[in-house]
């Protein structure tokens, strides 16, 4: 295609109709080359190789997961296209065909379910051993056959008997701390590594949010102890920030050197504008000759595909700016097309998701309402992208309901009351207050209760992870990225909120 001609109508829809479909919420069904061809790697993301880092910390949405399974539930191949970006800051010298990665949980029938860990887990010390206990058995697999033939009482027993676990433990005659100290002899001769991974740990306790604390507390707690002990074998705890900041806090010395070298991960306006073009170039040839017609800079990399190079938010402004067009109306009065976009799309404390970016952007190309009257190059409208905001609202709201929050429909209930947002602090409490003892939603026909004791730590919570803000007034206000999912409206005059934008 040749990049200065006028694209025809018909080549526009085509375009349009390839956009709709850029992948949102398909993570974990892609294929390894379509992941690898999708996946945008962050050079700060990328600390969290560093053999030093042990905990990796970000919102919901920060691609937590997707980094974990980069390097978790890889070919070799991805593994070193990923290493040769880390930067040279970070202190690792290790190539993927010399390390072991191991995912210690989420583990399926290898981990305890639910009701086993509710009729065992009673602190966190016992928290601290069970995730003791799973790490050996989890290890298994590089003991030597002598070793295998002692433990074998301890990892033998299904993964819900704990009872048969713990009980095998305290009768073993070889201390498994032993084992696990030979094998870290044994890497440090062969050069080699092995990293333990963890993912998804707000699953753990189901809706037992005490025993989920607990269980976080006892695995940070656990490799707080054994950071230091171990060199060749190391964690990589990946954890949602409120869970880190409200659980993980053990107030010794060696949690405090763990938390303080910890990898965040942060998207900054460059990084998920990149994220965004790349995601696009990579869905088709014809996709990437409109990503180049906007003057966007890549390189071809064998196993990422087209990899833009983004070093500023301007570049990727191009390309919003030849598919949307400079404005969202006919002149500046409306806002700037590449401002709007994620301002729109931060939450209370002015993070960005990149799956809700992806999102628009599918769902605005999709309205062909909106897009029929579009002239060359354009692709989408700015209605379209107004209207596909509701869409990524509703979307948001409802995958957190069906996964981290399911209290959260209860949220939305509550708040049916007064939908016109902002409200002063004592009518939200108010709010939250009705039926308090009452049923917050059910998942998988379980009953959901509140994480928080109290209405107003209720709010408080709501405000941390981002669902709330707080004006300076005083007043509690919606992002618009929970808005028209929690079915609110704005009243008149009222401004989005601050703006916080990283390059």
């Amino acid at each position: 295609m040749n990049n200065s001609s006028k694209l025809t109508k018909e080549r526009r829809a085509d375009l349009r109709g390839q956009l709709s479909d850029l992948g949102y919420g398909q993570a974990e069904s892609e294929t390894p080359d379509l992941f690898s061809h999708r996946l945008y790697l962050v050079p700060e993301h990328l600390r969290a190789l560093d053999p030093r880092v042990v905990l990796v910390v970000g919102p919901r949405g920060a691609g937590k997961s997707a980094l974990f399974r980069a390097i978790f539930s890889i070919e070799v191949d991805l593994g070193d296209a990923i290493i040769s970006r880390v930067p040279q800051t970070a202190s690792t010298a290790m190539q993927f065909g010399s390390t072991t990665w191991k995912a210690a949980f989420p583990g399926g029938t290898s981990f305890p379910d639910t009701q086993a860990l509710e009729r065992h887990i009673d602190s966190d010390e016992q928290a601290k051993r069970i995730w003791y206990l799973m790490l050996v058995r989890c290890l298994t697999s590089e003991f030597d056959e002598a070793q295998r033939t002692t433990l074998r009482p301890l990892i033998e027993p299904g993964a819900a008997a704990i009872d048969e676990i713990l009980s095998a433990h305290d009768s073993l005659k070889i201390n498994p701390t032993a084992v696990l100290d030979a094998l870290e002899e044994r890497l440090e001769c062969e050069g080699r590594w092995i990293f333990v991974g963890y993912d998804e740990l707000d699953t753990l306790g189901g809706f037992n949010w005490a025993l989920t604390a607990r269980m976080v507390r006892g695995l940070v707690s656990f490799w707080s102890d054994y950071s230091r002990r171990w060199r060749r074998i190391r964690a990589k705890i990946f954890l949602r920030s409120d869970l880190f900041r409200r659980h993980a806090g053990m107030g010794t010395a060696d949690f405090a050197k763990l938390a303080a070298n910890r990898a965040i991960l942060d998207w900054s306006d460059s990084a998920i504008l990149g994220m965004l073009v790349k995601r696009i170039a990579n869905t088709s040839d014809e996709l990437a000759s409109y990503c180049q017609g906007a003057r966007v800079p890549f390189e071809k990399d064998e196993t990422l595909g087209l990899v833009p190079n983004i070093q500023a938010p301007d570049v990727a402004h191009r390309l919003l700016e030849r598919m949307v067009g400079e404005y969202m109306g006919s002149d500046r009065k409306k806002g700037f097309v590449r401002n709007w976009i994620l301002d729109h799309l931060r939450d209370g404390n002015g993070d960005l998701c990149p799956r809700t970016l992806v999102r628009l952007v599918e769902l605005a190309a999709a309205n062909n309402a909106a897009n029929r009257t579009l002239r060359s190059p354009r692709l989408i409208h700015p209605t379209a992208l107004r209207q596909a905001l509701n869409g990524v609202s509703s979307d948001h709201v409802t995958q957190g309901i069906s996964s981290e929050w399911p209290w959260l429909e209860g949220v939305k209930r509550r708040l049916r009351q007064q939908q016109l947002v902002p409200w002063q602090s004592n009518d939200i409490v108010n709010l939250l207050s009705s039926d308090w003892d009452e049923t917050w939603g059910q998942l998988r026909s379980t009953p959901v209760r509140p994480p928080e004791e109290r209405p107003v730590d209720l709010v408080n919570y709501l405000v941390e992870l981002g669902i709330f803000r707080r004006r300076s007034d005083g007043r509690v206000d919606v992002p618009d990225l929970y808005l028209f999912g929690l079915e609110l409206r704005r009243k008149g005059g009222v401004k989005v909120g601050a703006r916080r934008q990283k390059s």
